[in-house]
């Protein structure tokens, strides 16, 4: 790892801590996106399976899918996230495999496939450009035939980002970068957010 790709690494550890001490991470307001509500409720719902949510801030995600009858297990970066989550599946009394690490470095969790579904609520966004194939690679490994990727990103505009401008998001999160990090998967679709800055949800399907 370059110098520079440890000091991006290390400026997003310290962002991310900042958002979750001040009780502010954008990302983790409490309430499940309905696109997700969409896939494990709506028309033509995935039966329930195991789930792997990366990112999964305080738990509101991981806690609503156990509900739902899935096998969850859910993995963050920041310990106080962690933390958080579990005293909220506590309350809600579902069982959930938390995993404080990183999204990006898989087998050193020790998490076992295969997963179904994998949820991602602008965790990859979050992720300088070097580790992102090793992203990419840890969830195939662990994606059963068929599996569902479903994953909120910021676009290719950083403004939108409240994460630390590093130079290695000029890019963003685009259709184009998902198709050529995740060979082997089906770009099923791409629906633009609701953000007043551009943001999108991206639904991928491992071939079978």
């Amino acid at each position: 790892m370059t110098t520079q790709e440890h000091q991006e690494e290390e400026s997003v550890h310290r962002a991310l801590e900042r958002f979750y001490r001040a009780g502010k991470a954008p990302w983790d307001t409490g309430v499940t996106p309905p696109e997700l509500v969409a896939l494990v409720e709506g028309h033509g719902a995935l039966p329930p399976g195991r789930a792997l949510e990366l990112g999964c801030g305080t738990g509101t995600n991981a806690i609503y899918l156990a509900r739902h009858g899935w096998q969850v297990t859910a993995v963050d970066l920041i310990d106080s996230a962690v933390d958080q989550a579990r005293q909220k599946t506590e309350a809600a009394g579902v069982a959930v495999d938390l995993l404080h690490g990183d999204a990006t470095r898989l087998d050193d969790l020790a998490v076992a496939g295969s997963f179904d579904l994998f949820f991602d609520l602008s965790c990859y966004c979050g992720i300088p450009l070097h580790r992102r194939d090793a992203y990419a690679t840890g969830l195939t490994r662990r994606a059963a035939p068929g599996a569902r990727l479903l994953m909120f990103g910021y676009g290719p505009e950083p403004a939108g980002n409240p994460l630390p401008p590093v130079k290695s998001w000029a890019e963003g999160v685009t259709a184009d970068e998902l198709r050529a990090r995740f060979p082997g998967w089906d770009l099923l679709d791409v629906t633009p957010g609701t953000n007043s800055v551009p943001t999108f949800w991206f639904t991928l399907r491992r071939a079978t």
